[in-house]
C-alpha cells in the first residue's frame, strides 16, 4: 500500500540533502513524498519529483517578498567569523546559544504554518532531519521519526566527550569544565524553550538537549567511527553508514589529470562564505603539484582559483568525491560521511557546532588531519596532503571500508525501516 511521508529537514544543504536521497528511494517505491522544507527550497524539491508544502521560519525582511537564505547565511558568516577563531568553549556563548536562539525563533514563527501542513498532507509517518523539536510534528499522533545528520554525539552520554567540544576521546580532563559551561550558557534558553514544547502539549525534553526521541531514530555515521562501544543506543536507534543520495547529475572531468593527485576541497555552504580561508587554503595549495576541484560557494565570485584548480558555486559533491584520491572539508557530517563512503582519506578544518567533533574523530582514529583552522602553517597543510596522499596502507585500508560502507546502502535501510514504521501503524 502507498504511504504519504512528511520530511522536514533543517534548511541546510547537509539534512536536506540526506533527506532528499531517503525520499527519493520511497518515492520510487510508489509513496506519496512531501517536502515541508524552508521556503528557499521552492522549485528546487518539486524538480526532483517530490511535493512541495514550504514553511517560512521568519517573516520577510522589510520591503523584501520573500526571506533570501543565501544572502541571510552570507550575512551570518560575515558577522560570525571572528569567533570561529576562538576555542570551542568560548564558542558556546558567542556562536553556539545565538545558533540555538535563531533556530527558537524558527520553531516558535512556523508552528502554526506546520500545523497546517500536516491538516493539508494528513501523512502517515512524519519524517525530521533537525537538531531542534517542532512540536507541531509531534503532537499529531503520527510515528515520528528523528533523524540525526549531525555527528551523533547529540545523543550524549557520560562516556563520550561533549557534544559541540571536539575533546579527544581518551582525554577526559576537559570535560567537565565544557559541560559546566554549556551549562551556564545554556540552561535558561532551554528550561524557556522546553516549557514552551510543554505548553504546546509535547513531552518535556530531555534536560539540556532540544529536541525529543522518535519512534524510530536514524543517525548517519559509519561504524568505523562510531561510539556505540562507549554509548550504547536503545532499541528504536539504527545507524546509516552512510546516506548518500542518489539525485547529483552526471559528472565529467573538465580538464586533463596530470601525474598528481586530485583533491576536492569544500568547507561547505557556510563555510565557503569566509572568502579569507578559503584564499589562504588556495593560496597553499597553488604551490602544490596536485590538482584541485574546489566547491567555491555562494560567494564564489570573489574567490580566485590557481591554475590547478577548476571549481564553482555548485557542485555535484556525490559524483566528484569518487574521482578524487583525498578530500579537504570542514567536518561538515555529509561531507564526511560522503569520504568515508567513498574510501577517501581527509584534511579537516572545522569552524563550528559539530564539525569539531567530526575532525577530532576522525583525527584520533587515524583516517585523517585535522589541522587548526585559522593558525595552520603552509607546511602543515602541504605536509598532511604529502603524508596522507603517500600512505598506501591507510588508502588501501579506506578503500575497503569504503567498499564496506557502501555494501550496507544506508539509503534502502533507511527507506526500509520508514516504510516498515508507516505500514505497522496502519495495520
Amino acid at each position: 500500500m502507498s504511504l504519504t511521508i512528511l520530511f522536514m529537514p533543517e534548511s541546510a544543504y547537509g539534512p536536506t540533502n540526506n533527506s532528499i536521497g531517503i525520499g527519493d528511494i520511497l518515492r520510487r517505491r510508489g509513496h506519496r513524498v512531501v517536502f515541508a522544507a524552508e521556503a528557499s527550497w521552492k522549485g528546487k524539491l518539486e524538480a526532483l519529483g517530490f511535493e512541495e508544502d514550504l514553511v517560512d521560519l521568519a517573516p520577510p525582511a522589510e520591503g523584501a517578498e520573500e526571506q533570501d537564505a543565501g544572502q541571510f547565511w552570507k550575512d551570518f558568516i560575515r558577522e560570525t567569523a571572528p569567533e570561529y577563531r576562538k576555542s570551542t568553549q568560548e564558542q558556546l556563548e558567542t556562536v553556539t546559544k545565538p545558533i540555538w536562539d535563531s533556530l527558537i525563533d524558527g520553531v516558535k514563527y512556523c508552528e502554526p504554518q506546520l500545523k497546517a501542513i500536516i491538516e493539508r498532507v494528513q501523512p502517515d509517518v512524519i519524517v525530521e532531519d533537525n537538531v531542534i523539536t517542532f512540536p507541531a510534528l509531534l503532537t499529531t499522533g503520527k510515528k515520528f521519526v528523528r533523524i540525526v545528520s549531525c555527528n551523533p554525539l547529540e545523543v550524549r552520554g557520560d562516556d563520550v566527550a561533549p557534544v559541540f567540544s571536539g575533546l579527544p576521546a581518551d582525554h577526559r580532563g576537559e570535560w567537565d569544565a565544557f559541560r559546566a559551561e554549556y551549562d551556564r550558557t545554556h540552561r535558561e534558553v532551554w528550561s524557556a524553550f522546553n516549557a514552551w514544547c510543554v505548553e504546546q502539549g509535547t513531552e518535556p525534553l530531555p534536560d539540556l538537549d532540544f529536541i525529543h526521541e522518535g519512534d524510530l531514530n536514524l543517525y548517519v555515521f559509519p561504524e568505523i567511527l562510531d561510539y556505540t562501544d562507549a554509548r550504547p543506543l536503545g532499541p528504536t536507534w539504527h545507524r546509516l553508514d552512510s546516506s548518500v543520495r542518489e539525485t547529483d547529475e552526471n559528472f565529467q572531468l573538465p580538464f586533463q589529470r596530470n601525474d598528481g593527485a586530485l583533491v576536492y576541497f569544500s568547507l561547505g555552504s557556510l563555510g565557503s562564505s569566509d572568502v579569507e580561508l578559503m584564499q589562504r587554503v588556495i593560496d597553499v595549495l597553488a604551490t602544490t603539484p596536485h590538482q584541485f576541484i574546489v566547491s567555491k560557494g555562494p560567494l564564489h565570485e570573489e574567490i580566485k582559483l590557481a591554475d590547478n584548480m577548476w571549481g564553482a558555486e555548485f557542485l555535484p559533491q556525490t559524483k566528484i568525491i569518487p574521482l578524487c584520491d583525498l578530500v579537504i572539508t570542514h567536518g561538515g557530517n555529509n561531507t564526511t560521511t560522503e569520504a568515508l563512503h567513498f574510501g577517501k582519506p581527509m584534511i579537516l578544518l572545522p569552524l563550528f557546532w559539530d564539525q569539531y567533533d567530526n575532525a577530532q574523530r576522525v583525527d584520533e582514529l587515524g583516517y585523517g588531519v585535522r589541522l587548526s583552522t585559522y593558525a595552520f602553517t603552509d607546511e602543515e597543510l602541504t605536509g598532511a596532503l604529502d603524508r596522507l596522499l603517500g600512505d598506501a596502507e591507510l588508502r588501501a585500508r579506506l578503500a575497503a571500508a569504503g567498499e564496506e560502507i557502501r555494501g550496507r546502502d544506508g539509503l534502502r535501510k533507511a527507506a526500509d525501516l520508514i516504510e516498515n514504521l508507516g505500514l505497522k501503524s496502519d495495520a
